[in-house]
């Protein structure tokens, strides 16, 4: 039974939602799986993703082969990297210390990367916003100055019909 570690889609349309799941490679996408290892919301920004670590570096050493998708996601989180260093502790190129200090050092880098792209997009949010809004003032005084006309000139050709109708009694 080739196991793999894949996502089975959840949510509404549009608006997808999916759980890692390892799964035998004949069932259907959504249908039945081995275990639920995670989850994953493309949806926010940046997509939110939870994961067991240690069952999905379980499952990874059982041979369950992840899909493009899902590699790229146990890439970003640090699994294939922690599963990289466990493998030297096994051969006895280090020990575990150092096994845990390296990985500390890179979550610690790809955490101050997250952090950095967070404050890079809240900076970037605020002047889109301000131009957004900007654009909206200037919307709505031409839409006023639009309305004001139109009730100038209905005033004006209020003004005419009055004057015109007192000229014929």
């Amino acid at each position: 039974m080739p196991a793999k570690i894949r996502l089975a889609r959840h949510g509404r349309k549009a608006r997808p939602y999916y759980h890692i799941v390892v799964a035998d490679s004949r069932a259907p996408r959504d249908g039945r799986f081995i275990e639920r290892i995670g989850s994953y919301n493309p949806m926010t920004d940046p997509a939110t993703v939870t994961l067991d670590f240690e069952k999905a570096i379980q499952w990874l050493n059982n041979g369950a082969i992840p899909t493009e998708t899902v590699e790229s996601i146990l890439r970003r989180e640090g699994v294939l990297y922690r599963r990289h260093l466990m493998k030297g502790v096994a051969k006895g190129a280090f020990t575990t210390e150092v096994m845990e200090q390296r990985f500390a050092e890179w979550k610690a880098k790809n955490d101050a990367k997250k952090q950095a792209y967070l404050e890079k997009k809240k900076k970037s949010l605020t002047q889109s916003e301000k131009a957004r809004l900007e654009n909206e003032r200037k919307k709505n005084e031409e839409r006023l100055a639009k309305i004001a006309a139109a009730k100038a000139q209905k005033a004006a050709e209020a003004a005419q019909g009055e004057a015109e109708s007192s000229e014929e009694n």
